[in-house]
């Protein structure tokens, strides 16, 4: 079981669980949480907008299972396409923030 004393904010948290910024450890928890949010947001606007997954993917110009798999943080999305699903299925317009 990992030691929590001593950790008093949420970076360190971080870093006990996943280390520093920069390994590979952590780069890897980054980039699943980023899907994770992206994932969530995407479930949320679409049924918002009261579309199915597969009414989406129609309105999208891609396929069900595209959609299904990015709803579930699984595989690789390309940006492009998330674009085209918030611009053109959803009506909605993506704002990209680079650190």
């Amino acid at each position: 079981m990992t030691d929590y004393k001593g950790i008093r904010t949420f970076d360190e948290l971080l870093e006990r669980e996943h280390g520093k910024i920069g390994t590979e450890s952590r780069n890897e928890f980054e980039e699943k949480a980023q899907m994770f949010i992206v994932s969530e947001m995407l479930k949320e606007a679409r049924k918002e907008a009261k579309l199915t997954q597969q009414q989406l993917a129609e309105k999208a110009g891609t396929k069900k299972s595209y959609i299904s798999k990015i709803e579930n943080a699984k595989g690789n999305i390309q940006l492009s396409t998330l674009i085209r699903i918030f611009e053109t299925g959803l009506n909605r317009k993506i704002g990209l923030t680079f650190l």
